[in-house]
């Protein structure tokens, strides 16, 4: 019998090629459910087409609406559909790709029903932490990780023991602002920012692209998915994005992962793991690559990266706080009331406004979120552009 796979978010960019993927692997794998925030068309047409009978849409309006154009199958709606479609839908694996930290609690129904996660939501780790992580153990449930950088290290370090690990190293395609200095980034415009080099994503995740915040929450993803010290990881630009992580070995040897910018590579192996099976992506060419070059961050001028460590160090709500806070100034940016320099300054703002405290349940960061959501806002009308 195929794998059947509930994808979440199945709308995004994400959520598409993993669509593809399943597609091209039907005597393995099978879609067993689809969730979107709100897009109701595109995800009508994706279960008719995938022959899902049960869906869900977190937004509440276009729940309805896509209840009265589909009479196929079962709608259920807001964030409890969506969590109704994990338990309902009899699926061997869940791959989470919503975006931000709605992504959170579809995280938590999953590992808590001991399903396998395919996890391409950085939030889940990066608000959850230690609670998601015990959590997956407690269940025997597997996390396997989406995200390019993540997938590479989960790729390299499979064959490793204990104690070998020195050091690992994400690396970054440094945005659509690479090499510029802050005072180049007073004037950015939205479209700039969201001009991505590379990688082809939705607006958030290319906004954290372009300011490196999305290096600062996967540095936070790495130490909770393979228990290494925060001293232990390092972010590196590599603007050609053909290397997509490495480790460094206590014999002094550094392992590489090496492809061309490709999600459907990780995805894949994500949920056909531990199996490989092939994908039509064209093989890394290195002489045509020509050349492959790296360089460190630049922290003074992309602040997120070091305002992340930081919070990561500090620990308790931190995380939860700094991220809250990211995608309040993120989502004001993109609507043209905080400048592309602000969204650090914000972020630091609301950190310093809100020291940490303990976490013992996953209430206590609703409640932590909720608060840096309430203090950003207040520090954004602030700042808002004249």
């Amino acid at each position: 019998m195929p794998r059947r796979i509930a994808i979440l978010g199945s709308t995004g960019s994400i959520g598409c090629q993993a669509l593809d993927v399943v597609a091209r692997s039907s005597a393995e794998l099978s879609v067993a459910a689809l969730s979107a925030a709100g897009s109701w068309e595109s995800l009508v047409e994706q279960a008719r087409r995938h022959g899902v009978r049960k869906v869900a849409i977190a937004d509440a309006d276009a729940a309805a609406r896509a209840s009265e154009a589909w009479t196929e199958g079962e709608v259920l709606a807001g964030p409890d559909g969506v969590v109704r479609l994990i338990t309902e839908c009899e699926c061997d694996m869940v791959l989470n790709a919503i975006v931000g930290s709605a992504g959170l609690l579809p995280t938590v129904a999953t590992l808590g029903e001991g399903i396998d996660l395919a996890l391409a939501n950085k939030e889940s780790l990066v608000v959850g932490g230690e609670l998601v992580t015990a959590l997956a153990q407690a269940t025997g449930a597997a996390v396997i990780p989406v995200d390019s950088e993540h997938s590479a290290l989960h790729q390299l370090l499979g064959a490793e023991r204990p104690g070998t690990v020195d050091r690992l190293i994400l690396t970054a395609s440094g945005g659509p602002f690479r090499g510029m200095r802050r005072e180049d980034l007073e004037q950015v415009t939205t479209e700039q920012a969201l001009a991505h080099p590379t990688w082809a994503m939705g607006g958030k995740i290319t906004i954290d692209s372009a300011t490196l915040m999305n290096k600062g929450l996967e540095l936070i993803e790495a130490h909770h998915l393979f228990g290494t010290p925060y001293e232990q990881i390092d972010v590196v630009v590599h603007a050609q994005s053909i290397v997509h992580s490495l480790v460094q070995l206590c014999d002094g040897a550094t392992l590489a992962h090496l492809g061309y910018p490709d999600m459907r590579m990780p995805i894949s192996y994500a949920l056909h793991h531990p199996e490989r099976v092939d994908v039509p992506v064209r093989p890394l060419d290195l002489v045509e690559v020509g050349a492959l070059t790296f360089e460190p961050v630049d922290e003074d001028t992309f602040s997120c990266v070091r305002i992340a460590r930081e919070a990561a160090r500090a620990g308790g709500t931190a995380p939860c706080t700094m991220n809250a806070a990211n995608e309040v100034a993120v989502h004001a940016f993109l609507g043209e009331r905080l400048r592309f320099l602000d969204i650090a300054a914000v972020i630091e703002e609301t950190l310093e406004l809100l020291p940490p405290q303990p976490v013992h349940s996953f209430e206590a960061l609703g409640e932590a979120d909720a608060e840096a959501r309430r203090v950003a806002g207040e520090l954004v009308a602030e700042r808002a552009p004249a």
